[in-house]
C-alpha cells in the first residue's frame, strides 16, 4: 500500500491528538476536515464549496459554521460563571435534578422533530454541564476534577440518550424513513413509517425511566465520591501542617 492511499487517514491522527490535548472537539473536527481536503489535493476554494455544500444539503455543519464562534463569543464573557451563579439561588436545585428536567425536556423536543434544540455544543457545554455542576458547587464547595467530571459526562449522557430515543418517535426522521426503505426493499412492504414512530413510544418511555432511576443515585453517588475525596484529604494536609 502506497502512501497516496493512506492521505486520506491523515485526519485520524489529528482528530486523536486533537482529543488528547483536550482542544475544542469542534475546531479538531473541523482542522482534520480540512486537513485531509488538502493532504488528497484539494485546493482551499475547493474545500470551502464541499464545506458549503454540505451545510446546505444536510444543515449538519451548523454546529461548525455558526454555533461554535458563537458559543465560543457567549463562554468568553462568562456565561458558564452566568448560569452556575444562578442555579446557586436554587437551593432546591440538585445536579440530578438537573438534569432530569433536561432529560425529560430534550426527549419529548426530540419526538416532534426539534432536535436543533439542545445539543453538546449549544446546551451541554455551555449551559447544562455548569449548571449541574453548580449545584454540586453550591451544595459541597470546591470539588475535584473527577468529580466535575463525572457530572459532566453524565450530562452529556442524557442528550445521547434522550436524542437517541425520542428522535425514532418523529416519522420525518431519516432513521425512521430509513427503516421504512429497508424493510420495503427486503419484501416488508406493510409497515409504514406511522408504525415504526408509534413503536419507538415504549422504547422512549422505557429509556425515560430507566434513566430517572440511575439519575435519581446520582446525587447520592456525589455525596459518597465527595466524602471520600475529603477523607483521603484530610491526612494529606495534616501531613503538610506538621
Amino acid at each position: 500500500m502506497d502512501s497516496a492511499t493512506l492521505l486520506p487517514l491523515i485526519g485520524i491522527p489529528v482528530v486523536v491528538i486533537g482529543f488528547a490535548l483536550r482542544f475544542n472537539p469542534l475546531i479538531v473536527v473541523v482542522i482534520a476536515g480540512l486537513t485531509t481536503g488538502l493532504a488528497v489535493g484539494m485546493d482551499f476554494g475547493m474545500l470551502l464549496e464541499t464545506f458549503g455544500e454540505k451545510f446546505f444539503n444536510s444543515r449538519s455543519l451548523a454546529t461548525f459554521i455558526l454555533i461554535l464562534p458563537v458559543i465560543g463569543l457567549l463562554e468568553y464573557y462568562g456565561l458558564k460563571e452566568r448560569a452556575q451563579a444562578w442555579i446557586a439561588k436554587i437551593a432546591s436545585a440538585t445536579s440530578a435534578r438537573i438534569l432530569m428536567i433536561y432529560f425529560i425536556g430534550r426527549e419529548g423536543t426530540a419526538a416532534l422533530g426539534l432536535m436543533s434544540l439542545g445539543g453538546h455544543a449549544q446546551t451541554v457545554r455551555p449551559l447544562l454541564a455548569p449548571m449541574a455542576e453548580g449545584a454540586a458547587l453550591n451544595k459541597y464547595g470546591e470539588l475535584p476534577l473527577h468529580i466535575r467530571d463525572k457530572i459532566k459526562a453524565h450530562a452529556a449522557a442524557c442528550d445521547n440518550i434522550a436524542v437517541f430515543f425520542g428522535e425514532d418517535i418523529f416519522i420525518a426522521f431519516g432513521a425512521v424513513l430509513l427503516i421504512d426503505a429497508f424493510l420495503k426493499e427486503n419484501g416488508i412492504t406493510n409497515i409504514e413509517p406511522l408504525h415504526i414512530g408509534l413503536w419507538a413510544i415504549p422504547t422512549a418511555i422505557a429509556a425515560l425511566i430507566i434513566h430517572m432511576f440511575r439519575l435519581t443515585r446520582l446525587d447520592a453517588s456525589l455525596h459518597r465520591d465527595v466524602m471520600a475525596w475529603r477523607a483521603q484529604q484530610e491526612p494529606e494536609m495534616k501531613e503538610v501542617t506538621k
